[in-house]
């Protein structure tokens, strides 16, 4: 995004011009910037380490043209759901090209995942006796919750920890490789979740020591050699202005350090190191334009656009902060208003006292920024608010990705019984 002459740009197509070719709200995501953070993200890691790869974690944004972004960059599928190795498919995609982590499994989940030939990484110990009545994975790893984890964006996503819902306890990690290993699974990798939004690149140096001291006591003891280690995602961005950004270079130099050292003092014969990142890659890529609608003065000033909770759940849910700007208004004096949805509820009054343009007027259009990760994918419909079209820029060129929801959409899977007609 850029400024120029007052306008405000993605790529080099002015946010008029979606706007009124798209409509509002729309989602537009820039696809060089998606690939500049991808390509800045595995340099950093593969000058470190050469035997790297990245897992994109698709349900942040699942929009297959963006994923397909980062498949031409190389990347293969972290996949939380049976519907999220369609997906992966979908772009191509299986194998050992895709990790499923998915968590609390039905025997129609275990069924399917296996089916499918991917990678199974186990979320719980007590899973294994019912994936082996099933089958038997051709490789398979536990998802470790190490006992420790962060979040820059509130508990709710605090994914590893006491208080995570995630993730095998360090104490039955060596128990659940054993009975793996007596299973006679024969190839093994292991996982973990760090946390979320983290721009401190000292912590993922201490959470993959955790990881490594819990998994290099494994594979001593049991004699297994890991194929990978996948650390997980948590690689963060800022949200608000004047936050330092992640110093990815230092994380991963601090990361393949400390995994060097690891391997070494366990003796293991050096395995993949991967990750699967979202935000960073697709966080900073994406907007979202709304129209304001409506302008009411009451106990305080608040502005109505067309970007409801519906659109961006964020900050109903988490309390999230995103960054707003107003076309052709940026220049402008400030003054202290509040930002609100059309869903009719309180929740949606989604920014309080932020300090935004004084002009700010009818049909303004609004841009709101970081919207690429956990924006669509978490959209819903209610109040009978439907979720809004998806655009990709690229220099000068625009295409739809996903068309903007209909009436025939919210009735689409209903059927009224004949005596209620």
């Amino acid at each position: 995004m850029h400024i120029q002459n007052g306008q405000i740009y993605l790529e080099n197509v002015p946010v008029t011009l979606l706007a009124k070719t798209y409509g509002t709200p729309t989602y537009v995501y820039e696809e060089s910037r998606i690939r500049d953070n991808f390509r800045r993200a595995l340099n950093a890691f593969r000058k470190n380490y050469d035997n790297f790869r990245f897992f994109y974690a698709i349900k942040s944004n699942n929009n297959l043209a963006v994923a397909s972004i980062l498949r031409q960059e190389g990347a293969g599928i972290d996949a939380a759901s049976v519907n999220e190795i369609l997906l992966a498919q979908k772009l191509g995609l299986g194998g050992e090209d895709v990790m499923f982590s998915g968590n609390f499994l039905s025997d129609d989940d275990i069924r399917q995942g296996l089916e499918s030939g991917v990678i199974f990484n186990l979320d719980d110990i007590a899973l294994l006796p019912r994936v082996l009545k099933i089958g038997t994975p051709e490789i398979m790893s536990f998802r470790v919750n190490p006992g420790y984890g962060q979040s820059e964006v509130g508990d709710f996503v605090t994914n590893a920890g006491p208080n995570a819902k995630f993730g095998v306890h360090p104490d039955q990690v060596m128990d659940a490789y054993r009975q793996a290993k007596a299973a006679g699974i024969k190839r093994f990798g292991a996982h973990m979740m760090p946390g979320s939004c983290i721009r401190d690149p000292e912590y993922f140096r201490f959470i993959t020591t955790l990881l490594m001291d819990i998994i290099g006591k494994v594979g001593k003891e049991l004699d297994i050699n890991f194929e990978f280690i996948d650390l997980g995602g948590g690689l963060g961005i800022p949200y608000k202005p004047g936050d330092d950004k992640l110093d990815i270079d230092q994380a991963a130099a601090l990361v393949a350090g400390v995994f060097r050292e690891k391997i070494a003092e366990y003796g293991l014969k050096p395995p993949r190191l991967m990750m699967e990142p979202a935000r960073y890659f697709v966080g900073d890529a994406g907007y979202i334009l709304g129209t304001v609608h409506a302008i009411k003065d009451s106990y305080s000033r608040i502005v109505g656009t067309d970007v409801s909770m519906n659109t961006l759940a964020r900050p109903a849910m988490y309390g999230a902060y995103h960054h707003i700007y107003v076309n052709g208004r940026e220049d402008e004096a400030r003054k202290a208003v509040g930002l609100c949805g059309q869903v009719c509820e309180n929740t949606d009054f989604w920014v309080r006292d932020r300090m935004l343009p004084e002009g700010i007027d009818l049909g303004d259009i609004v841009v709101v920024e970081n919207a690429g990760a956990y924006g669509y994918a978490m959209s819903y419909q209610y109040n009978g608010r439907l979720r809004p079209a998806e655009v990709l820029v690229r220099g000068d060129q625009h295409w739809l990705i996903r068309e903007r929801e209909t009436i025939d959409d919210l009735v689409r899977n209903v059927t009224v019984p004949e005596h209620l007609i």
